[in-house]
């Protein structure tokens, strides 16, 4: 479960449309309503796919917004549309460009339409590329977050467009302030994979990174009921964890990258329950999270 937002409502007033299926748009739909923006989400007569496979995460994500169906081929409901349209600040859209275009939505028709309207578009690719499908897992194999046959732990480039799309309503309501018009913001989900992969393409999490397994303070250790996610990184934590596990130091950084440092820790902490572990890093400071086998 999501933890809750700040009581502070900053967007109270703000009045957002959403067209955006799947799970970017109803993700950033739901942080812009956690801000207190008045949310309406309009679904196809068939439904938002998110309904059908992950039901309970759809009425999460869309705690608190008004949910109306309107089948936007046909001219009733474009009609119904184009009625919620001039009370509508931000509309958010995940359709490729064509689609939208030939929904009669189209950044230039809305824009002169609508003159204070803001388009916020989460789309696959930036520009040109936005008509080539893809989805979340193709965005992230392609900026290397697919190790062997195992799927990502978690729904990476979606959740992090999710989180620019938000960004990029902030973005539009300050122009709309300062300027009087809206204006249109194209958030590329291949972008947000990009951005979340960028330690990777640093090497920092690389195994050769002090992130990515090198440093000993910094990894996943067995320990005698379970596992230890250490995370003593800074000197000083690392520093209190050799302490506690009886290795001197005679380098406090250097010496946390020789395998001879990583092989004291690990026999140490196999010694250990997580009990013992949980306790340890209470007593000395030690940044760490224990966790069953």
């Amino acid at each position: 479960m999501p933890s809750t937002m700040s009581t502070n409502k900053p967007l109270r007033g703000i009045r957002v449309l959403s067209l955006a299926l799947n799970l970017p748009g109803p993700a950033a739909l739901m942080r812009l309503a956690q801000m207190g923006a008045s949310c309406t989400k309009i679904n196809p007569p068939s439904g938002d796919p998110m309904q059908h496979y992950t039901a309970s995460g759809y009425e999460l994500l869309h705690t608190g917004v008004k949910q109306k169906t309107l089948d936007l081929k046909i001219a009733a409901g474009q009609a119904a549309l184009h009625k919620l349209l001039p009370r509508t600040d931000l509309l958010l859209t995940s359709f490729r460009p064509s689609a939208l275009t030939k929904l009669g939505l189209s950044w230039k028709t809305l824009h002169k339409q609508y003159p204070a309207l803001s388009l916020i578009e989460v789309v696959g690719a930036p520009g040109l590329l936005a008509e080539i499908p893809g989805h979340d897992l193709t965005y992230q194999a392609e900026v290397g977050l697919v190790n062997g046959l195992d799927l990502p732990p978690s729904l990476f480039a979606d959740m992090g467009g999710a989180l620019m799309a938000s960004e990029a309503a902030l973005k539009a309501l300050l122009e709309l302030k300062t300027t009087g018009k809206g204006s249109r913001h194209e958030v590329a989900l291949s972008e947000a994979a990009a951005w979340l992969a960028l330690p990777r393409q640093l090497r920092m999490t690389t195994p050769e990174g002090a992130v990515g397994g090198a440093h000993a303070g910094y990894r996943i250790y067995a320990c005698k009921n379970g596992r230890v996610a250490l995370a003593a990184l800074e000197p000083h934590f690392a520093a209190s964890l050799c302490e506690a596990a009886g290795i001197k130091l005679s380098h406090p950084v250097k010496d946390l990258f020789k395998p001879a440092t990583r092989h004291a820790l690990e026999a140490f902490l196999a010694s250990q329950t997580r009990a013992q572990l949980d306790k340890l890093a209470v007593v000395k400071d030690i940044p760490l999270m224990t966790l069953p086998r």
